[in-house]
């Protein structure tokens, strides 16, 4: 495996697990409440989700690309 594709591996799995906190964290009680009173979501709720999506496609991209000498 070339570092290429294992650093998007890691990159994409990142961004998955960024996507999956990010929503858990937009589904708490203190983002209710924050939502309740400014109409958006948490701060830390909105760059998770927004890191985790651009970790997982520079992930996705890096993997697809693997090895350009091969």
């Amino acid at each position: 495996m070339s570092a290429n594709r294992a650093l998007g591996m890691g990159l994409f799995i990142a961004g998955i697990f960024l996507i999956l906190a990010g929503y858990n964290v937009s589904q708490s009680f203190s983002s209710d409440v924050s939502r309740f009173f400014t109409g958006t979501a948490t701060n830390k709720a909105m760059w998770m989700l927004i890191g985790g999506v651009a970790a997982a496609v520079s992930g996705s991209v890096l993997m697809s690309r693997g090895n350009s000498n091969s």
